[in-house]
């Protein structure tokens, strides 16, 4: 039986573009804007998509990102961004978010923000 997680309590906003890609991890970095995370950053949400300037950001619900470093344990976990648009696990601080999958083979996580 396979389980889905797309879309459930997604939340997005639409932000200014700060030079990201779809599916980068992203932090505010000015007056309405998403902006690159560095490494060891918390981060508001992940990149849906870029057109013209803008950008839209999941912010809440259920989102898959790219992950490096060892894998995120499930459940309650603190995250951060890695510096590369994904996330690792955060040696202090970070930000909460309950990890419900983890693809090994894909190196992705999925996380409820």
């Amino acid at each position: 039986m396979n389980v889905c997680f797309d879309g459930v309590g997604q939340v997005c906003a639409t932000f200014l573009d700060g030079g990201v890609s779809q599916g980068q991890v992203v932090k505010v970095t000015g007056r309405g804007t998403a902006g690159k995370c560095g490494a060891g950053d918390g981060f508001c949400g992940v990149v849906l998509h870029t057109r013209a300037g803008a950008c839209a950001v999941q912010v809440r619900g259920f989102v898959t990102a790219g992950y490096s470093g060892t894998a995120p344990g499930l459940g309650q976990t603190a995250l951060c961004a890695d510096g590369e648009g994904g996330v690792k696990t955060a040696a202090t601080g970070g930000t909460s978010c309950l990890v419900v999958d983890v693809d090994t083979t894909a190196k992705t996580v999925t996380i409820l923000l």
